[in-house]
C-alpha cells in the first residue's frame, strides 16, 4: 500500500484520519488550512527541525495506532516526513499535491487562527 494518496474532501472531512499541516505559520495565514487540521510545523523557516519533538506531538494525537495524514504546500515536505514516520512505525499518509492541489480543485480552506490571534 502506497504512502502517497491524493486527498479529496471526503478523505479530509469524512474519515478517521487526523490531518496534520506541517507548513509554517506564514503559510497557514497566506492560504488558510484544512478544516479541523492540526497545524504543527515540522521544518522551521530556516529548514531546521526537531524530529523527536514532532513525534511527541504525533503521539499526543493518537500515536502509531492513529491514521495520520500529512499535508504541506505541494506534498514535497510531507513526503520526506511521512517516510521518516513510517520507518518509526506510524500509520501515516502523505497527502500528495498538498493545499495547492486542493485549492486548484476548489476546496475551501478555512482561515488560520492561532491561539495568539
Amino acid at each position: 500500500m502506497s504512502i502517497n494518496v491524493y486527498p479529496d474532501q471526503a478523505m479530509l472531512e469524512g474519515s478517521e484520519m487526523v490531518v496534520v499541516d506541517i507548513r509554517t505559520a506564514p503559510e497557514w495565514r497566506q492560504t488558510g488550512v484544512v478544516k479541523g487540521s492540526h497545524c504543527i510545523t515540522f521544518f522551521e523557516l530556516h529548514g531546521n527541525y526537531d524530529a523527536e519533538g514532532f513525534l511527541k506531538k504525533m503521539d499526543a494525537l493518537g500515536g502509531k495506532e492513529q491514521l495520520i495524514g500529512l499535508i504541506c504546500r505541494t506534498g514535497s515536505r510531507t513526503s520526506q516526513v511521512a517516510h521518516f514516520m513510517a520507518q518509526k512505525g506510524y500509520n501515516v499518509k502523505n497527502l500528495d499535491g498538498g493545499v495547492m492541489k486542493l485549492m486548484g480543485e476548489g476546496y475551501a480552506l478555512e482561515p488560520y487562527r492561532s491561539s495568539a490571534d
